[in-house]
């Protein structure tokens, strides 16, 4: 029997979640229905853009005060992640809310950071993930192609068991992606 997807994504969330949690914090709720798919979608985004983050060997804290856009990049990756993993909800007439998720994204990557900056890498990051999304050149085609398949495959990893590999293995390769769009918006 086929999983709808608004399932799979929430087991992606609980899953992803009971494995960040420390020994000490309550563990994650094992009914499926307590999860909300677009939030799941949310933390996914952040999640892999974390481990994508960890991945490519980048620092935003140093990042801040040296190259302060490139916080803007993480955002928009987040973002593109955010809209690959809610793109298949449209099936079940789940209808993402971009505005929304853009906030919790900035909250969630940049926790801490004063409003001022969070606005900034709102915005910035918004805009550059309208450029990515609307751009027709081959490799930022390729780059969405590559991203939105990922994000399908992190899914199928962490949810199905009859996956040829596992989320573990499919994680790194958000690195890969990250490096790519960082390198492009590179400017220093």
């Amino acid at each position: 029997m086929e999983i709808q997807y608004s399932k799979r994504i929430k087991l992606m969330h609980a899953l992803c979640l009971a494995e960040t949690l420390r020994d000490d914090e309550a563990k994650p709720k094992t009914n499926l229905n307590d999860y909300d798919a677009l939030a799941a979608a949310d933390y996914l985004s952040c999640y892999i853009t974390f481990k994508a983050i960890q991945a490519a060997e980048r620092s935003p804290l140093a990042e801040r005060s040296e190259n302060f856009d490139m916080l803007s990049v993480y955002q928009a990756y987040a973002l593109l992640a955010y809209a690959f993993f809610t793109t298949p909800l449209a099936q079940e007439n789940i209808a993402p809310n971009l505005p929304v998720a853009q906030i919790t994204i900035a909250k969630t990557l940049f926790a801490g950071l004063p409003d001022a900056e969070l606005l900034e890498i709102i915005e910035s990051g918004f805009h550059k993930f309208q450029l990515i999304g609307d751009a027709e050149a081959e490799h930022w085609a390729e780059f969405r192609e590559n991203l939105d398949k990922l994000t399908v495959a992190f899914v199928i990893a962490g949810t199905d068991d009859e996956s040829p590999h596992d989320k573990d293995e499919v994680a790194p390769l958000f690195g890969q992606l990250l490096s790519q769009l960082c390198e492009a918006f590179d400017l220093g």
